[in-house]
């Protein structure tokens, strides 16, 4: 482990000065999570400190699903350093949707591109129901239930309800697999099927189910119900 302090790196090595000149991309991952730190501790720089979180945590995705609570109980970190990674893991996800707010929104692939910043970094599932309008662009997304999908919490009428509120043309649903395995449960399969029911008695296209996983192991990082042919 390193005991120089950042400022006693030569300056090419130094994170601040290295992004300046070369930009983010130069930069690893620990050296990046180095400038949000700003400072180390006793016998650890920042980058040393960002090098053990992400051992910590086994991935920088699984850093981005701890809270502002775990964090802050970490050696080096504190709230005030715990808020401002939080702060930036959420501008990362908030980035990747405003890119696609204006696009049309029908292929499964654009749905994982979407949400998959912000749903990866969940550690429960969350299900979500994306609005959108006659051009299939983006109107809003809303939150429908945390926790395992069960009938209970995940009903037609729980899901539906945004989509009256405000109008829209289609509909598409996304929950993820915290454990990155996007396989369909039988609970993923019976939602599915009483969704569809209840979009065509209530005449609103659904146009998906889309589970958001990991591409861990070189897997595909998403299931769609639509292209498995289960539509």
């Amino acid at each position: 482990m390193s005991t120089l302090r950042i400022q006693e790196l030569p300056a090419q090595d130094r994170p601040r000065e290295k992004l300046a000149a070369q930009g983010a991309e130069a930069l690893s991952d620990s050296e990046l999570i180095a400038i949000l730190l700003r400072t180390g501790v006793p016998g650890a720089n920042a980058i040393d400190v960002a090098r053990q979180l992400l051992t910590q945590y086994g991935s920088l995705r699984g850093l981005a699903r701890s809270n502002v609570a775990e964090l802050s109980k970490i050696k080096g970190v504190g709230p005030a350093k715990a808020v401002q990674l939080a702060a930036a893991f959420g501008l990362a996800a908030r980035l990747a949707r405003e890119t696609l707010v204006r696009q049309r929104l029908d292929t499964p692939e654009l749905i994982y591109e979407l949400l998959a910043a912000e749903m990866q970094a969940l550690k429960r599932e969350s299900l979500r129901v994306i609005l959108l309008d006659t051009k299939f662009q983006l109107m809003r997304i809303e939150t429908v239930s945390e926790g395992s999908l069960n009938e209970s919490i995940a009903h037609p009428r729980e899901i539906f309800q945004p989509v009256l509120i405000y109008g829209a043309y289609a509909v598409v649903l996304v929950h993820n697999h915290p454990s990155g395995d996007v396989s369909p449960s039988q609970a993923d399969h019976q939602l599915t099927r009483r969704i569809r029911q209840a979009a065509e008695i209530l005449q609103i296209r659904l146009l998906d189910h889309v589970i958001i996983g990991t591409a861990d192991n070189g897997r595909q990082p998403y299931f769609s119900f639509k292209e498995a042919g289960l539509f």
